[in-house]
This record gives structure tokens, C-alpha cells and sequence, in this order.
């Protein structure tokens, strides 16, 4: 009776520590942190300067972000869940956020609430630290799931949508551009998709931050629908592709940046026409907005393109400060004049 009695505890002491490194036990999502953001209105686009038209963008206001959470920042992609208040967004940290942009009485952004952070679990439910496993850069939303693009080690990943509870991935997607030729850092900081009544009927795009190929244009795919197929994007000057979202006319708007030690950062908008998204082809278009350190701006990495209350086009942009104390988070948004 003693031995069986010892055996017993025996045995459970052992099933207990099989259940801690158990695919269930890790399984279990990552907790939600929440954090207070303080938000400083930014009011001019240029500084010290009181325009607000800049090519066809109207500047609305802005907002420059901290908070003492010490995994606030490194923001790379955001997406309006409502449009103008509520939001998804992508850390390259491997963090998923959430929040709501409150206004004033004039529709301008004044400040951030119920920003919380997640850490994104990878498919057998764990955490994950590695920065080159967890380099979330693009992101698109359609139907309560999320779509994420990955850096160096390069995937296209789906999600379900839950502020609350964000769990594993449960679709890996082909993207379609050969894995060799994406580069290590330069992979797709662009997903999104295409115009629900356009050629492409919604379907997923990815453009690449700068995979060149041998005539030195950036690498990209249509990867769902009848139309799927590989094209790239003229490369303009030495800018290189952040985010890009589509307009309600079927072009595609691209966020760009640029840097060097000797000038710093800018930042440039770029319309890309919409049928020169197409397998085999080369998409291009104009330049309609470029801003360098002399304008309210830092490492722009995220944009989205969503339609305010009065049928106003409007276009938000977040930065990335990659948490260092020498860059801002920030958050802009502009008017798309059509006139």
C-alpha cells in the first residue's frame, strides 16, 4: 500500500511537469498590456510655417506619442477596425496593438485611449523573441482577419481579429515572389488589398521594401484571384517602400522613406495607377507629396486610407521610432483633395 502510494505521487509529479511544457499549456496566448499614452497635438505639418495644403494633401493635425510601457513604440503598420477611431497595428517587435484616436470638435486627432499591446504567438502557440523570426512589417484587415507580413524570415500569415485574445496564425499564405529573391530586410512592408471593384476584386497584394530585380525595380504580387501573378514597382530615386494602401478609384497609394547620416529622413506619397497593377508588369506613377526634417516627421512606416463621416478621403500615417530616444511616434493625418 506504502509503494502504491508513492508510486502514485510519483507518477502525478510527473504529469504535472508533462503538462507545463505540453502543446496545450503553450498553446495559451500571450497577456494584453495596457498603456498610458501621452499625446502632444502637433498642429503644423511644416514647421513653424501655417500652410496646410501640400500638393493634394490637407494636414488635419497630428499627434506625437509616449508612454513609460516599455514596449510602446516600433510601430510598422496600422489599420483602421472603425474608421478614424478604432485600430489594429503591427510592431516589428512581434507585437500586436490596439487603440481608439479621440477628436476634438473640429474632427482633429487629439489623443490615443485603450491602447493596449500583445505579443504575437507563432503557430504552436509560443512567444517568441527572435527579432528576425518576429519582424512584423505589412498588414492588411478584411472580414475580422488580419494579414501580416514578415521580414527576413520571410512569410505572409493570416490571423483572426480579437483585440481581446489574439492567437496563433492559422493560414500561412504563398506570396508568390521566389523566396531567393527577397532580401534579408527588404522584404514585404506592403500588404493590402486591391479595390473591392476593381480588376483584382479585393484580392491581396504585397509590394516589397526593396527586393530589386536585375532591371532594379522592387519586387511585388497580386497573390489571391484569377488574376495572381508577380509585377514590380518602378523604384523612384533612393526611396524605398514602406506600407501602401488602395485608393477608392483603384490606384494605389505607396508610402516612402528615405535616409542618410548626411540629411536624415524623408518622406514621400506616391500614386501608383491602378491598371499597372498586373502580372508582368511594371506599376508607376507620380509623386504627389515629399517632406524631409524640416516637416513634423520621423522613420514613417505605417499608412491607411479610410473615408471620414463627411465623405472626406483621408489618409493616416504613423512612424516608427524603433526605441530609440533620438526618433517620435507619430501619427498624421491629411485630407486627399481631389480637386
Amino acid at each position: 500500500m506504502i509503494f502504491s502510494r508513492r508510486r502514485a505521487r510519483r507518477m502525478l509529479f510527473v504529469a504535472c511537469m508533462l503538462a507545463c511544457v505540453s502543446p496545450a499549456s503553450a498553446a495559451k496566448t500571450a497577456p494584453v498590456e495596457t498603456a498610458e499614452i501621452s499625446a502632444r497635438p502637433i498642429s503644423q505639418f511644416h514647421i513653424g510655417h501655417d500652410e496646410t495644403r501640400f500638393g493634394p494633401f490637407e494636414f488635419v493635425g497630428g499627434l506625437e506619442m509616449t508612454s513609460p510601457a516599455r514596449d510602446f513604440g516600433a510601430m510598422s503598420a496600422l489599420r483602421f477596425l472603425k474608421p478614424g477611431s478604432d485600430f489594429i497595428g503591427v510592431a516589428d517587435t512581434g507585437f500586436w496593438f490596439f487603440g481608439t484616436i479621440t477628436r476634438d470638435a473640429d474632427r482633429r486627432p487629439s489623443g490615443m485611449k485603450n491602447f493596449r499591446m500583445q505579443q504575437m504567438v507563432d503557430a504552436s502557440g509560443r512567444t517568441n523573441d527572435r527579432k528576425w523570426e518576429v519582424d512584423a512589417e505589412g498588414l492588411a484587415v478584411k472580414d475580422g482577419v488580419a494579414t501580416v507580413g514578415f521580414e527576413r524570415d520571410q512569410r505572409v500569415v493570416q490571423f483572426k481579429i480579437d483585440p481581446d485574445n489574439m492567437k496563433a496564425p492559422f493560414k500561412r499564405l504563398d506570396y508568390l515572389v521566389p523566396a531567393r529573391e527577397l532580401r534579408q530586410n527588404r522584404g514585404f512592408e506592403t500588404v493590402t488589398h486591391a479595390n473591392p471593384f476593381g480588376q483584382h476584386a479585393g484580392s491581396l497584394v504585397v509590394v516589397s521594401e526593396r527586393s530589386l530585380d536585375k532591371a532594379g525595380n522592387v519586387y511585388a504580387a497580386v497573390i489571391e484571384g484569377p488574376h495572381k501573378g508577380v509585377f514590380t514597382v518602378k523604384r523612384n530615386g533612393d526611396f524605398d517602400i514602406t506600407d501602401g494602401a488602395f485608393l477608392p478609384d483603384g490606384d494605389l497609394l505607396l508610402l516612402e522613406r528615405s535616409f542618410s547620416i548626411a540629411r536624415g529622413v524623408k518622406m514621400r506619397l506616391r500614386r501608383i495607377y491602378g491598371e499597372s497593377v498586373e502580372k508582368g508588369a511594371v506599376a508607376d506613377g507620380p509623386v504627389l507629396m515629399e517632406a524631409d526634417m524640416g516637416y513634423q516627421i520621423d522613420n514613417m512606416e505605417g499608412l491607411d486610407v479610410w473615408t471620414r463621416d463627411d465623405g472626406a478621403l483621408m489618409v493616416s500615417l504613423i512612424s516608427d521610432d524603433n526605441h530609440s530616444i533620438l526618433q517620435r511616434n507619430l501619427y498624421l493625418e491629411f485630407i486627399l483633395r481631389q480637386d
